[in-house]
C-alpha cells in the first residue's frame, strides 16, 4: 500500500511537470521495496531502462527474445502480462499502459473495438519483470498496472521532444522533392544541425535513410509506422557512451519515412574507416524481434545512401536510399536492408526487370536443363552453377564437384547442345549467370 501511494505520488507529478527521473526512478522502487528485478525494453529488443537493484543489463540476446515474445503474443491478440521461459528464468512482460489498451485485437491486427494493433506494435515499449506473475494478487497486479502507465508517460513525453527533429525533416524533405534551391535547403540544415549535433553548428556530412513498413491486406497508413520504427532503430547508431542520443530527424511521405542522420565526422575510405551507417549492420540486432511484430503479413525495407557533404547531394542521397530500398524490397524475407554500395551491382538491375520478362528470360535457358535433369538426374543446373562459379576453370570446377575433367566436359557440352550456346563466350556466360541470379 505504501508503495502503491508512492507510484501514484510520482504518476501525478510526472503528469503535471516535466519528468520526474523517467523510468529508472519506478523500476527502482520495484526493486528495493517489493525485490523485483525488471527492465524497460524498446520493441526491438534496446534495453531503455533499469532498476539498480537489477544488477547488471540484461544480455543483448535476451532483450531480443524477450521483445520478440511480446511481439508475438501481442499479435495474436493475447492480454499481458506475458509468460516467458529463458532458460531457468521465468519473465513477466506487461505493454507499457498497460490497462489502458483498447479490446483484444484478433490474430493478424484485426481490430475488435479498438485501434488495429499494427498501428503501434513496432513502437511501443514493454516491462519485463523477473518472476512469474501468473500467481500474483489482484493488488499487485493493480500495482504493477499503474508502473506501466506511469513509464507510458515517459515515452509520451519522449515522443514530444522528437516534434522539432520530426518538423525539421519534413522541412527538409519537401524542399528536396519539391526541387528548392540548394541555398534554401542548405539553410534549413544549418537551423537542423544544433538541433542534432549539439555543439558543432554545423554537420559535415549526412546521410538519408528509407524505411518501409507494408500489411498485407490492411488499409494501416504505413508512413507513421516507418516513421516511429526508424526512429527506434536509429536513435543513436553511432554513439559510443552508455547512454542512447536522439540526433537523427525523420519524417514521413505516403507509406515511407525518410531520416537525415547528420554525421559529425567525415568518412574516409583512404584509412579504411567509416563513420556512417552501413546497411548489411543497420537491422542485424533487430530482425527476431521485428519478424516476430510483423508476423507472417508485414514487411519492413531500408534502405541506406553513401554520406554527402552538401544540400546539392541531399536529393541524389534521398533517391540512392530509395533506389537501395528497392532493391531490398525484391529479396525475400520480412525484413531486409540494402546499401548504396550495392547501387554499382548488376542487383540494382534485376528488381526493375518486369516479372513476365523475367520468367520468359529464365525460362529459355534453364527450362531445357531443368526438364533433362528431372528426366536423367544428370545434375546439369549444378554444374553450370559450379562452373560459372570458379570463373570457367575446368581443373577448379571439377575439383569443386568431385568430378574427372572428362566427366565435366561432357556436362558442359551437354548444357551447350541443350540451349545453344557457347559456354566459351562471356555474352552467353552472362547470360547464364543472369538467369540463375533471376531464377
Amino acid at each position: 500500500g505504501d508503495l502503491a501511494a508512492v507510484v501514484d505520488r510520482h504518476r501525478r507529478m510526472m503528469t503535471s511537470g516535466p519528468a520526474g527521473g523517467g523510468p529508472d526512478v519506478v523500476l527502482d522502487l520495484l526493486g528495493s521495496d517489493l525485490d523485483l528485478r525488471a527492465w524497460v525494453l524498446s520493441p526491438t529488443g534496446r534495453l531503455i531502462a533499469g532498476s539498480k537493484a537489477s544488477g547488471p543489463a540484461l544480455p543483448a540476446e535476451a532483450c531480443a527474445e524477450l521483445a520478440a515474445e511480446h511481439l508475438a503474443a501481442v499479435r495474436t491478440g493475447r492480454r499481458g502480462p506475458h509468460r516467458v521461459l529463458l532458460g531457468a528464468t521465468t519473465y513477466s512482460l506487461f505493454p507499457i499502459g498497460w490497462g489502458h489498451l483498447p479490446a483484444a485485437t484478433g490474430a493478424g491486427g484485426s481490430p475488435r473495438g479498438g485501434r488495429d494493433v499494427r498501428e503501434s506494435v513496432l513502437s511501443d515499449w514493454l516491462l519485463a519483470v523477473e518472476a512469474d506473475a501468473g500467481d500474483w494478487p489482484a493488488e499487485r497486479l493493480d500495482l504493477l498496472q499503474g508502473v506501466t502507465q506511469l513509464i507510458s508517460v515517459e515515452r509520451d513525453r519522449r515522443d514530444a521532444a522528437r516534434t522539432v527533429r520530426r518538423r525539421l525533416a519534413q522541412e527538409v524533405l519537401e524542399l528536396v522533392q519539391t526541387g528548392a534551391a540548394p541555398a534554401e535547403i542548405a539553410a534549413r540544415l544549418r537551423v537542423a544541425a544544433p538541433v542534432l549535433l549539439p555543439g558543432l553548428g554545423a554537420a559535415p556530412h549526412w546521410q538519408v535513410v528509407v524505411a518501409r513498413v507494408e500489411w498485407d491486406g490492411s488499409e494501416v497508413e504505413g508512413g507513421p509506422v516507418a516513421q516511429s520504427l526508424l526512429e527506434e532503430i536509429l536513435v543513436d547508431p553511432l554513439a559510443t557512451g552508455p547512454e542512447p542520443s536522439d540526433r537523427i530527424a525523420v519524417a514521413h511521405t505516403g507509406d515511407e519515412a525518410v531520416a537525415l542522420v547528420p554525421l559529425p565526422a567525415v568518412p574516409t575510405e583512404h584509412d579504411g574507416s567509416d563513420s556512417g551507417i552501413h546497411a548489411d549492420a543497420l537491422l542485424a540486432a533487430v530482425r527476431g524481434p521485428l519478424t516476430a511484430g510483423l508476423d507472417g503479413d508485414g514487411r519492413v525495407t531500408l534502405g541506406v545512401s553513401a554520406a554527402v557533404h552538401s544540400a546539392e547531394g541531399l536529393r541524389g542521397a534521398l533517391e540512392e536510399a530509395r533506389h537501395a530500398r528497392r532493391v531490398a524490397a525484391a529479396r525475400p524475407g520480412r525484413v531486409c536492408a540494402a546499401g548504396h554500395q550495392e547501387l554499382a551491382s548488376h542487383v540494382l538491375l534485376l528488381p526493375f526487370v518486369p516479372d513476365d520478362v523475367r520468367r520468359a528470360f529464365t525460362a529459355r535457358l534453364l527450362d531445357p536443363l531443368r526438364e533433362y535433369d528431372r528426366r536423367h538426374r544428370a545434375e546439369l543446373i549444378p554444374t553450370l552453377e559450379a562452373f560459372l562459379d570458379c570463373d570457367g576453370s575446368w581443373t577448379r570446377c571439377a575439383t569443386r564437384l568431385h568430378l574427372h575433367v572428362n566427366t565435366l566436359r561432357y556436362r558442359v557440352g551437354r548444357i551447350e547442345q541443350l540451349t545453344g550456346r557457347d559456354l566459351a563466350r562471356l555474352e552467353d556466360k552472362l547470360d547464364f549467370f543472369l538467369a540463375l541470379r533471376m531464377s
